[in-house]
């Protein structure tokens, strides 16, 4: 029998009630009835449902949750990229951004801008169809996401149905799916009396709930959303920024109620000063302030760099610091057999996260900045993430304080222990450390090489110590029971988790040739420089038989570089490895070259002294990728030196030969010109 018409007059009148009370309660935080009134009308909504099936509809609240734990997730291509920001780490930066604007724009040009705060969690995309919810995925590498539609359909800030009568036939709305700090609080001490590990920060308790396999588990953990932008639309036009933001209010989203329209770069330094000193009383972590040009026509004109856009910037907060003691200083041993030394602290909150030990980088690192065992130093998370030791508080250094001094032996393996000339860095030289060996697994499986997800540190060092795995290549011979074996998969969803792992490393086989490149660890060879060599040769069997000499021919690799890739093709073990890898069945796809002319190509540069703002390999790599060349000595053939904190005899010589020398910020200007940084 038909449903009467008062039965649906009444559902659609209790679903609409029920998406203004989820408004009112999640977006606007201004309930108008209480729990107990809320509960009555969604248990009503429910139980017509139930009793007239035929009227239930997927955009319904009632659907929100109920979806059955997925196998895994499957990938979702953008419609359009989702850009990662350029930051700007201060005023002056800001200053900067806008006299960039105005060159491309003219002088004479009058614009406004947008500044939004930049909430602290996970972007997402979602899909709207025809006003109805299609589904939602995760930023991931900006062109292809994770498919979490089910997740994010728990989030009650998230309308099933736009509140348009024509809506678009379809748009792209991005947003930032996040958690307030109290329900992070209220988390943490759940899963303490659980005995489970307590997330670090609210940002990856949000990521790790919208990855849950389970919606139900998503659902317990109070998720919140803000969107802030659009991408593809079709069947409707925007003019600007603030007008798109209005529009999504409209619609029923959440949209942050601290976002100001700016007339000028002035008013949006005002804006950063005020949510710098607000930011630890809002409800929620945010790190900066996004500033984007109002108008979206001015958008197409000032277009984007080869990895962000130029009409936006992400200005950064200055880091958060917090003084405490460094109890020892130890040391960690790298893949490539680097040793770094690492300050032990006495525990201290920074930002919102537990510090408990921080890189010192190197020895030469420690006597600049005269660290020693027993100081008091000031510590901050660098962006809001790495910790480092910032400086020793001179009037509480202890009579005591001991000097490090970096060891003669390999702390794991006893081996001699050198450094190289013209390094910062010293080395194990035992190829076979059993450090090097996790190291070197753990960095074949990461996302920017093989990409095994679920291949963590603790299941590297298990299946290292139980003898299963001693080269990358035994992870394609592993089986499912020797993972359960493993005390990691001991549980009741071993056999899951056995065959999850298993099967993202019989993945891992179908990859590319930059991507198997750079997981092979070779010195000096980061991503950008297996990219270059991949687009450099036919094959691999060719790149192997290549010289030193024809590597040289390739705009970009020095000599030390050159020396490295051919040494370690030269290399038996290597060549034994590489035979066992391809013997398993991996295969390479084509990939299209990326190499654009920028302000860097075909220069040499030559690094002295220490960066602040990255380590020595970092800017080796983005040298290379913006087609520039970094070479170990001074010439006439030097186009730039580039001087950082205490530089040697190097600077002397660029002195002598009239080579340009750059500071640090004009080294990093020059790199965001070239769209690497």
């Amino acid at each position: 029998m038909a449903a009467p018409e008062s039965v649906k007059k009444e559902i659609e009148r209790l679903r609409e009630q029920i998406v203004f009370h989820n408004l009112k309660y999640y977006r606007d935080d201004r309930p108008e009835i209480s729990d107990a009134e809320y509960d009555e009308l969604f248990l009503r909504l429910k139980d017509l449902e139930q009793k007239y099936p035929e009227l239930l509809a997927p955009d319904s609240p009632t659907q929100r949750v109920g979806a059955a734990p997925l196998e895994k997730f499957v990938k979702v291509t953008h419609r359009t990229g989702m850009f990662s920001l350029d930051n700007a780490m201060s005023e002056d930066e800001l200053s900067e951004f806008d006299q960039r604007v105005k060159k491309v724009l003219g002088p004479a040009r009058e614009f406004e801008y947008v500044a939004e705060p930049k909430i602290d969690g996970l972007a997402i995309n979602l899909v709207y169809e025809n006003g109805k919810f299609k589904n939602g995925a995760t930023r991931g590498d900006g062109i292809v996401g994770e498919d979490v539609t089910q997740n994010l359909k728990t989030i009650h800030e998230l309308p099933l149905k736009l509140s348009e009568k024509k809506p678009p036939e379809l748009i792209e709305i991005r947003g930032e799916v996040y958690m307030r700090r109290k329900e992070f609080e209220e988390l943490n001490r759940e899963r303490e009396k659980a005995g489970a590990p307590v997330f670090a920060n609210p940002r990856n308790a949000a990521a790790g709930a919208v990855r849950q396999l389970d919606p139900a588990i998503t659902a317990k953990r109070r998720l919140h959303l803000y969107v802030y932008q659009l991408g593809e639309a079709r069947g409707w036009s925007f003019q600007t920024q603030w007008e798109a933001l209005d529009t999504l209010r409209d619609w029923g989203f959440s949209v942050q109620d601290r976002i100001k329209l700016c007339k000028d770069i002035e008013e949006v330094k005002k804006v950063y000063g005020r949510l710098r000193d607000e930011r630890e009383t809002l409800p929620y972590e945010i790190d900066g302030l996004v500033v984007k040009v109002n108008a979206l026509e001015l958008w197409t004109r000032l277009g984007f760099t080869a990895r962000a856009p130029r009409f936006a910037i992400a200005a950064k907060f200055p880091a958060r610091q917090k003084t405490t003691v460094v109890n020892d200083i130890i040391v960690g041993v790298g893949r490539t057999g680097a040793l770094t030394p690492v300050a032990v602290l006495g525990p201290v909150e920074v930002g919102g996260v537990m510090v408990s030990r921080a890189t010192l980088h190197n020895q030469d690192e420690i006597e600049r900045k005269d660290i020693r065992i027993g100081d008091t130093v000031v510590v901050q998370r660098a962006g809001d993430v790495i910790p480092e030791v910032v400086k020793f508080i001179p009037e509480q250094r202890p009579k005591g304080a001991k000097k490090f001094v970096m060891p003669e032996q390999c702390p794991v393996c006893g081996s001699k222990v050198v450094r190289p000339e013209d390094e910062a860095i010293h080395r194990c030289l035992n190829l076979n450390c059993p450090a090097q060996i996790m190291e070197s697994i753990g960095h074949f499986a990461s996302r920017g090489a093989m990409n095994i997800e679920g291949l963590g540190e603790k299941i590297v060092e298990r299946l290292f110590s139980e003898k299963l795995v001693n080269s990358i290549a035994d992870l394609y011979a592993l089986q499912e029971d020797d993972l359960t074996k493993l005390e990691k998969f001991t549980d009741s969803e071993t056999h899951k988790k056995a065959k999850n792992l298993l099967e993202a490393i019989e993945r891992s086989k179908k990859t590319t040739l930059p991507r198997f490149l750079y997981g092979l660890g070779i010195r000096h060879v980061g991503e950008s420089t297996a990219q270059l060599l991949a687009e450099s040769f036919a094959s691999l069997d060719e790149l192997e038989q290549a010289s030193v000499d024809e590597l040289m021919t390739i705009e970009g690799i020095g000599p030390e570089m050159a020396a490295a890739i051919h040494d370690f093709f030269s290399n038996r073990e290597n060549q034994k490895l590489l035979k066992d890898l391809l013997g398993q069945g991996i295969t390479f796809e084509k990939v299209a070259k990326t190499r654009t002319e920028t302000p860097l190509s075909g220069k040499t540069f030559v690094l002295t002294g220490g960066l602040s703002g990255m380590t020595r390999e970092e800017a080796k790599n983005l040298i290379q990728a913006a087609g520039g060349k970094v070479s170990s000595s001074v010439s006439k053939k030097t186009d730039f030196v580039v001087k950082g904190v205490d530089p040697g005899s190097k600077l002397d010589k660029a002195k002598e030969l009239g080579v340009r020398t750059l500071t640090e910020k004009e080294f990093s200007d020059l790199l965001k010109q070239a769209g690497v940084l």
